[in-house]
């Protein structure tokens, strides 16, 4: 841990130094922390929970060092202070001054979040960055939270997640009528329009809702979330690709009011150890999942199954008609889409030649 937070303390002081202009000299004198500003951080996940808990504690461990104590940020895990899907709230209410969340859960407040948080056969992890910090995402974002007080900022990333867990193989669209998946966001939509039902259930409540029965599948995130949930001992198939989530990002919520009585300096910590989070996060799913998903199969042997090519096809083409409906019936979540769109278009022609085509190539 101590070498991990020297990596993202290093992190940080390199994009401060891209950040700046021209050079200025800078004091090596530390100042002892005096009057520490203290504030609260709700998460949607369970306390200390493994990639996504973690982000938050690590963001709260860095902003702490990288002040020298002016700034504490106590960390509450789902249920301690409030319930998963209440972060939004409190972060709007002034509440609490921070959160950790995913977008996609308040497309009841605001459609267009869930562009923010992953949409299906959309951006990756990559591409999502690339759009969010220099094509105008991160404008578009802010744009979108204006209304409820907040300044959100990436908060971390998964990458391409898992298909899900299923009790039953998947052999065709008709396995997914009647089917009740744990399914949020807009992949949820597309589920429900080929005749299936998804559920929104946070993630500590997933093991149980499907070993009772309650749901037939659940999605999570990959093997590494879903390792430590218990969800092999519930479900015997276990799907990929994450059609749904190709690059899922995850959000820090910050109540305006909050962050403007901070000092400039504290503003751009804040900020700076957000941007060094959201990179972290998703470097060690890259390494994580590897480990995970060779205890699924060798130690648990869990059953790793691809969907067929009829189903992905046949969802593309939903997802594809579900997210342009959708969008034409909110102003500022056309808006969205056409900016996402635009970017995909032009990432998606210059992948085909270099991400794309080394993937196919690789040996």
């Amino acid at each position: 841990m101590k070498n991990q937070t020297l990596l993202l303390l290093s992190l940080a002081g390199l994009l401060l130094l891209g950040c700046g202009g021209e050079e200025k000299q800078v004091s090596t004198e530390i100042t002892p922390a005096t009057d520490a500003i203290e504030w609260k951080l709700v998460t949607s996940w369970p306390k200390n929970f493994p990639g996504l808990g973690m982000a938050p504690e690590r963001f709260a461990k860095l902003v702490d060092e990288m002040s020298n104590g002016r700034l504490k940020i106590k960390v509450y895990g789902a249920g301690e202070l409030m319930p998963a899907f209440e972060v939004f709230d409190a972060v709007s209410q002034g509440t609490v001054q921070m959160g950790h969340s995913a977008a996609y859960y308040w497309k009841g407040k605001t459609p267009a979040a869930q562009f923010f948080t992953s949409i299906p056969f959309g951006l990756n992890a990559q591409e999502m960055n690339g759009w969010l910090h220099y094509g105008g995402g991160m404008a578009l974002w802010e744009e979108v939270y204006e209304p409820f007080g907040i300044l959100p900022l990436a908060g971390g990333n998964t990458g391409v997640q898992m298909g899900g867990w299923f009790n039953k193989e998947i052999n065709s669209m008709e396995d997914l009528k009647g089917l009740k998946m744990r399914l949020p966001g807009l992949g949820g939509e597309v589920l429900k329009r080929v005749g299936g039902v998804p559920v929104t259930l946070p993630g500590r409540e997933l093991y149980t809702a499907l070993q009772t029965g309650a749901i037939d599948a659940t999605e999570w995130v990959g093997p590494f979330n879903d390792l430590a949930f218990g969800l092999h001992k519930a479900a015997k198939f276990y799907y990929y690709p994450g059609w749904h989530e190709p690059g899922t990002t995850l959000e820090f919520l910050i109540n305006k009011e909050a962050i403007a009585t901070l000092p400039a300096d504290l503003q751009s910590i804040v900020k700076i150890a957000a941007r060094a989070i959201n990179q972290d996060m998703l470097d060690e799913y890259t390494t994580r999942h590897v480990t995970a998903l060779e205890s699924l199969i060798n130690e648990h042997n869990v059953v790793i199954k691809q969907y067929p090519d009829e189903v992905m096809r046949e969802l593309a083409e939903v997802s594809k008609v579900v997210i342009k409906e959708q969008s034409k019936q909110d102003k500022t979540m056309q808006k969205v889409y056409e900016a996402y769109m635009s970017y995909e278009a032009g990432v998606r022609k210059y992948h085909l030649i270099s991400e794309d085509a080394y993937s196919r190539l690789r040996q």
